[in-house]
C-alpha cells in the first residue's frame, strides 16, 4: 500500500488510469481467440469445413502474439515520433476494424480469414509499447516499478475473456464475442481521447529516434539480457494464458465436466474450462504491480531470482508428473502468479537502465516477450501433436527459465556497480 500512497500528488492520475484502461481492453481483444478457439473449430466443422487440428489451433493462437511482438517495435517508434496518444489511437482504430470485420463475416469466415483477423489483433497486443511509456513518462525513477506495474496490470483483460467469452459464445455464437469486443473497444477509444495526455516537456522531453538508434540499442548487451528475461516472464504468461483453455480441454475435460455438473449444473465443459482458465490467469494479471512494488523494495534482481525459481520448479513438476486436476489448477495458479510478478520486476529495472530511451526499449523488450509467448504456444502445440503429451513442452520452457536464472547471476554484479549506482532505485 505504501507504494500506492507514494503516487499521491505525483504524475497524472487520469493518464495513468487511461493507460491501464487502454491496455486492459487491448489485452482482452488481443487474447480473445484463446477462450474461443474450441468454439470456432466446431463452427468451421459445422459449416462444411473441418475442425482445427493441434497445429492449426496453435498457429491461430500464436499469430496475434507474434504480430503483437513485432508491432511493439513499430509502436515504440511511434511513441517517440508521434507521441503516445496519437500512436495509441491509430493502433486502436485498426483493432476496432478487424473486430467488426470478424463479426460481420460470421459463420462464412474461413480459416485464412481468421489468420488475417488474428494478425490485426496483433495491434492490440502492441498496445503494451504505448501504455507503459505513456504512464512512465509522468513519474520519477523511484516510482517506476509501481507505476508500470499498474499500467501493465491491464493484462487482467485476458481474465475477462475467459470468464465471459465462452458463455457469450454458447448463447449467441462466437461471432457475438467479436461484436462485444468491438463495441467496448470503441467506448474505450472515446474515453482514452478524453482522459489521456502526453507528458509535457517540463516533465518528459521526447527525443525522436532514427532507425539507427534501434540498432545502437541492440548493440548494447543489456538490451539482450532484458529481452531474454521478458521473453521468459511475459512470454510465459501470455503463452500459457492463450493456450490455457486448449490445455485444460485436452488434459482435464472429464474432471471439469464432472465438476461443472455437480456445482454449476453446467453441461458445456468449454465454459467450465473458461472459468478455470480465468482463475489461473487472474493471479498473474493482478499481481504484476505487486511484483513491481516488491522489486522497488528489495531490488529487481533479487525479485527475479525468487519468481523465476518458483516457475522453473513448478513447470518442471508439471512435465514430470501427471498431476491430479485440483493439484494442477493450484500449480498453474502459482506459476501464473510468479510470471506476473516477474513481469513487474523486469520493468522495475528497465527504466532505470534505459530511462532516456524508454519508448524504444519498451517496444524492443515487449517484442521479445511476445516472441517468447509465440514460441511457447507453438512448442506446446508441437508437443501435443508429436507425442500426445505436453511434457516435452513443459520441459523446454523449464530449461529456458533456468537459463534466465543463470543469466541474472552473470549480470547482477556489473549492473549494481555500474549504472545501478546512480539509477535512483533498488537494483
Amino acid at each position: 500500500m505504501a507504494g500506492f500512497k507514494a503516487l499521491k500528488g505525483q504524475g497524472d492520475a487520469p493518464t495513468l488510469f487511461a493507460a491501464f484502461l487502454y491496455f486492459d481492453f487491448s489485452f482482452m481483444v488481443w487474447t480473445m481467440l484463446g477462450p474461443l478457439v474450441n468454439e470456432i473449430s466446431e463452427a468451421l466443422e459445422h459449416t462444411g469445413g473441418s475442425a482445427l487440428n493441434d497445429g492449426q489451433m496453435a498457429t491461430l493462437l500464436a499469430i496475434p502474439v507474434l504480430a503483437g511482438a513485432l508491432l511493439r517495435i513499430v509502436l515504440g517508434f511511434g511513441v517517440d515520433k508521434l507521441g503516445a496518444k496519437k500512436t495509441a489511437l491509430i493502433a486502436q482504430g485498426v483493432v476496432i476494424s478487424v473486430l467488426f470485420y470478424a463479426y460481420f463475416k460470421g459463420a462464412t469466415i474461413t480459416y485464412p480469414e481468421l489468420l488475417v483477423v488474428a494478425l490485426g489483433l496483433g495491434f492490440a497486443g502492441a498496445s503494451f509499447a504505448v501504455a507503459l511509456p505513456q504512464a512512465g513518462q509522468w513519474y520519477p525513477p523511484k516510482l517506476q516499478g509501481i507505476v508500470l506495474g499498474i499500467a501493465g496490470a491491464g493484462n487482467i483483460g485476458v481474465v475477462i475473456d475467459f470468464l465471459f467469452a465462452p458463455k457469450i459464445a454458447e448463447k449467441w455464437g462466437w461471432e457475438a464475442v467479436f461484436l462485444v469486443g468491438g463495441v467496448l473497444s470503441l467506448l474505450v477509444f472515446i474515453m482514452y481521447v478524453l482522459m489521456a495526455k502526453d507528458a509535457p516537456a517540463s516533465v518528459y522531453k521526447p527525443r525522436p529516434k532514427k532507425l539507427g538508434d534501434y540498432w545502437k540499442l541492440l548493440k548494447d548487451r543489456d538490451s539482450w539480457w532484458f529481452m531474454l528475461f521478458y521473453a521468459v516472464s511475459f512470454g510465459g504468461f501470455v503463452g500459457f494464458a492463450n493456450y490455457m483453455k486448449v490445455y485444460l480441454m485436452n488434459t482435464y475435460q472429464a474432471d471439469m465436466s464432472a465438476f461443472g455438473m455437480d456445482v454449476f449444473n453446467e453441461p458445456n465443459v468449454k465454459v467450465i474450462a473458461g472459468y478455470f482458465g480465468a482463475l489461473t490467469i487472474f493471479a498473474g494479471a493482478v499481481l504484476r504491480p505487486v511484483g513491481g512494488g516488491i522489486a522497488d523494495k528489495i531490488g529487481g534482481v533479487k525479485s527475479l531470482y525468487v519468481f523465476f525459481g518458483v516457475v522453473a520448479a513448478l513447470v518442471a513438476l508439471s512435465g514430470f508428473v501427471a498431476l491430479p486436476f485440483w493439484v494442477a489448477i493450484a500449480v498453474l495458479f502459482v506459476i501464473m502468479a510468479s510470471l506476473g510478478m516477474a513481469n513487474g520486476a523486469v520493468f522495475q529495472l528497465v527504466p532505470q537502465r534505459f530511462g532516456k530511451d524508454i519508448g524504444i526499449m519498451t517496444g524492443l523488450i515487449g517484442a521479445a516477450g511476445g516472441i517468447g509467448g509465440f514460441f511457447l504456444i507453438k512448442t506446446l502445440g508441437w508437443a501435443k501433436g508429436s507425442f500426445d503429451s505436453y511434457s516435452v513442452g513443459f520441459f523446454i520452457f523449464a530449461v529456458l527459465v533456468l537459463l534466465a536464472i543463470g543469466a541474472i547471476s552473470l549480470v547482477k554484479t556489473r549492473w549494481r556497480t555500474t549504472w545501478g549506482v546512480n539509477a535512483g532505485g533498488m537494483i
